[in-house]
């Protein structure tokens, strides 16, 4: 096995853990708080993991932080969770799921990476395999909802592509830490503004916040993002399709929600996608990027 496919499939591994969100949220955590949640998720995995490190960044970094911080988490989760009140989940999901076609043209703008037909042709299969995994004829729209979704899709897109350009002198779990920090203080007045306090915290919502904070957020993230400095973006980005694949695999496993013929061959056509995507960077070398001096 290659180095590269090794890292291939550890970050891989993120995006399929990432799946179970939407289970834990629905069986294990208060309903109605999604800001609340979103800062609970991003907030205390990074304050543990600065604790860890102990390093924070330098001064010309504070901007650069603060803009990842919340491109990757605050913007996103934020969207991500308007989107799914106002859509069904189905719909959510295949808009979402058009961030790694905003990722090949956001490379080619900001990194100078040649788009290449194949990685368009990869996400549009990809796409195709969450519509047939997740949407479902009764769905309905809704523009806020919609802009939403999209809005997310940009976010995270643009966060793949920007933490591939700044990539500071240090290691992917300082990385995190301070991106997962900058993302949940930007989440905290406005989850302290909008959102009731929360009511008292069962056995299950300790367990569900603590999930999705140290697996969901904190090491998911740290594979993450050290798979966006090993790969190139439109490499790392087909690999999220993988989500709505664990999401939907879970339900049925462990829900017993059905699994129908149309989501079998999503699930076949998300695998095939994420195949293309790496075969069509297949002798390209990533783009190298001049990494700032510490300071």
């Amino acid at each position: 096995m290659t180095r590269r496919t090794t890292d291939v499939l550890l970050t891989a591994t993120a995006p399929a853990i990432w799946g179970s969100t939407y289970i834990v949220t629905t069986e294990l955590l208060p309903a109605n708080y999604p800001l609340t949640v979103a800062l609970l998720r991003a907030l205390p995995a990074g304050l543990l993991l600065l604790l860890i490190v102990r390093q924070l960044p330098a001064r010309a970094w504070w901007g650069r932080i603060l803009v990842l911080g919340a491109l990757n988490f605050s913007i996103l989760w934020a969207m991500l969770f308007l989107a799914a009140y106002r859509l069904p989940g189905g719909v959510a999901a295949t808009l979402t799921s058009l961030q790694p076609l905003f990722v090949v043209f956001l490379a080619s703008l900001l990194l100078g990476v040649p788009v290449r037909a194949l990685a368009v042709v990869a996400a549009l299969v990809g796409i195709g395999g969450v519509a047939l995994l997740v949407l479902t004829p009764q769905a309905t729209l809704d523009a806020l909802g919609i802009a939403a979704a999209l809005a997310g899709a940009a976010s995270m897109a643009l966060g793949t592509v920007l933490s591939r350009r700044w990539q500071p002198p240090v290691s992917a779990l300082t990385f995190t830490a301070w991106q997962l920090t900058a993302g949940g203080l930007l989440l905290l007045p406005l989850a302290l503004w909008l959102e009731p306090p929360l009511p008292a915290l069962t056995a299950a919502n300790w367990i569900g916040f603590a999930w999705l904070g140290l697996i969901g957020a904190a090491l998911t993230y740290i594979v993450w993002f050290r798979g966006v400095a090993r790969l190139e973006p439109s490499a790392v980005a087909p690999l999220a399709f993988l989500s709505p694949v664990t999401a939907v695999i879970l339900g049925w496993a462990l829900l017993g929600q059905s699994l129908s013929v149309p989501q079998v061959a999503g699930i076949l056509t998300v695998i095939a996608s994420i195949w293309l995507s790496q075969h069509a960077q297949r002798g390209a070398p990533p783009p190298v990027l001049a990494r700032p001096a510490a300071r």
